[in-house]
């Protein structure tokens, strides 16, 4: 990165409130997405295959999060422009978000509770961490590059 790139990145206004709103908009149907498909795997383990490795299980629960939030995202695009169009663009715009969404979820979740599980009193933390660890790249992407997640 070159040293316009590297000011330019830094010297974005952080405070802008209407920017932050719709980051969080944005990153909100973002973890809809992901959580749907990664709660979604994890309930599935728990109930069908509680013994199942839980590296395995989170590993799994990432992978279905990533695509179920790729499809939401399809979806909501769609409205807008081609399915075909729809679907790169989801693809394209939001993907380290998603990943870093579902890394801060399955990382809460295994140092709650120690094992690839839902439980009533870890799923607000790991969705508020799911929200909280992409929302000021989301931002940044917003302020900086005039994208966002959807």
């Amino acid at each position: 990165m070159t040293q316009t790139n590297t000011s330019s990145v830094l010297s974005i206004h952080w405070g802008c409130k209407h920017t932050w709103r719709r980051s969080a908009y944005n990153t909100s149907w973002c973890l809809l997405g992901c959580a749907i498909g990664d709660l979604g795997t994890i309930f599935a383990f728990q109930i069908y295959a509680p013994n199942t490795n839980p590296f395995l299980v989170m590993g799994l629960a990432i992978i279905n999060g990533l695509l179920t939030s790729i499809a939401l995202e399809t979806i909501l695009l769609s409205r807008q422009m081609s399915l075909k169009l729809a679907l790169k663009t989801a693809l394209g715009m939001s993907l380290v978000s998603m990943i870093a969404m579902e890394v801060a979820m399955n990382a809460t979740d295994y140092l709650l509770v120690g094992e690839a599980r839902i439980t009533w009193w870890s799923l607000f933390p790991m969705l508020l961490a799911g929200f909280l660890a992409p929302w000021p790249y989301n931002y940044w992407r917003l302020k900086h590059l005039g994208k966002a997640c959807h």
